[in-house]
């Protein structure tokens, strides 16, 4: 027995989350232009997480009556607060990476969060690792391909397909390595593995309290709220808070609204349905974007490598997908095959229930 195509579960979380790591990487961008014009990225990331909260905290509000809300109980509420305390740290440490570097290291140390997420998944027991099964080691071996091509796409370079004056070069990023751009390094393979753990403990709560609009504004409030006291600590000069008419308003009110707000509902909609080790098996597909939108918007050369990168980027996304496709078919025909846990519970009370009336006979 197989399980049907559905295009709610199979093909709709692929577009979306293609479709917002555009946007990401877009925002990531801007926030780059914006604080070269001098925003400060404390600042702006309090203001971002206001402008998010903000709009979250009326739409939940109105839509929780059309909702099926389970019961909020301080085992929720205290780990939503620490949820949002590792996303909020993970924010800062990569705003932090980006300012010291460019978006473009960013999307490559960003391919280190399929393998940490796939070690967190294990080591939590979040994913089974079986030797001898067709789905894990689909998964594994599509991870380290992934990785793989998003390195090759950044290191190698080969020769250009398409001449133009290139604005946006991974490979001279990375020979000239100085020492803030080492820095960024460690500050960003740091940010990435808060988080990977980020998805991992959302996954665990969605289990719990499967509502992801009320776990992300509880996420939202707290992460606002540490945000600007960071902020308050680190940037106490009151010119510095000061936001005109200019690329820094853009640029906080979209990550506001597109990161903040819907990238996180996205995201929390994304691990719930399919899956902490899912959804970040996407990210090697941010260095091809940011090559992408190079070549498009900024006039960059297209290298063979570049080529030859995205086509084994894909080659190791499709063997995770499949690998995550076969999997849920393998436990949807063993969920039918076996009895279901509804009953288990019954069968082992019944079995004690016997054990204390012998004990008690023989009593």
């Amino acid at each position: 027995m197989t399980r049907r195509w559905s295009f709610y579960m199979d093909f709709l979380p692929v577009v979306v989350i293609i479709g917002f790591e555009c946007i990401d990487m877009g925002l990531l961008t801007l926030f780059k232009a914006a604080t070269l014009q001098g925003m400060n990225n404390h600042v702006f990331i309090a203001y971002a997480y206001v402008v998010g909260t903000s709009v979250l905290l009326p739409v939940t509000l109105f839509t929780r009556r059309s909702r099926v809300v389970p019961p909020l109980s301080f085992s929720i509420i205290w780990k939503s607060v620490l949820l949002g305390a590792i996303g909020c740290a993970s924010q800062i440490l990569g705003y932090i990476g980006i300012n010291y570097s460019s978006p473009t290291l960013a999307s490559a140390i960003a391919n280190l969060v399929p393998a940490f997420t796939f070690m967190l998944a294990v080591t939590f027991r979040m994913e089974k690792l079986v030797a001898m099964s067709r789905s894990s080691n689909a998964k594994v071996i599509g991870s380290i391909i992934s990785i793989a091509g998003a390195f090759v796409l950044t290191f190698y370079k080969g020769p250009s397909i398409m001449n133009s004056s290139s604005l946006h070069q991974p490979i001279d990023f990375l020979k000239s390595v100085n020492s803030s751009w080492a820095i960024a390094g460690i500050i960003l393979t740091a940010d990435y593995f808060l988080l990977s753990l980020w998805y991992i403990l959302q996954v665990h709560i969605l289990k719990e309290f499967p509502d992801e609009l009320t776990l992300v504004l509880l996420y939202s409030i707290t992460a606002t709220i540490i945000s600007i006291v960071v902020a308050l600590l680190s940037v106490p000069d009151a010119s510095a808070w000061k936001i005109g008419l200019n690329l820094s308003l853009i640029s906080i009110v979209s990550s506001g609204i597109f990161g903040k707000l819907i990238g996180n509902i996205i995201y929390a909609w994304s691990v719930h349905l399919k899956g902490a080790v899912y959804v970040t098996s996407f990210m090697p597909f941010q260095i091809v974007i940011s090559v992408g939108l190079g070549v498009i918007f900024l006039g960059d050369t297209l290298h063979i490598g570049s080529i030859i990168g995205a086509t084994i980027i894909s080659i190791g996304l499709y063997g995770v997908l499949w690998g995550k496709a076969t999997e849920e078919i393998e436990e949807d025909v063993g969920s039918l095959e076996s009895p279901s846990i509804e009953n288990a519970p019954l069968l082992q009370s019944y079995r004690i229930e016997t054990f204390e009336k012998k004990t008690n006979i023989n009593v």
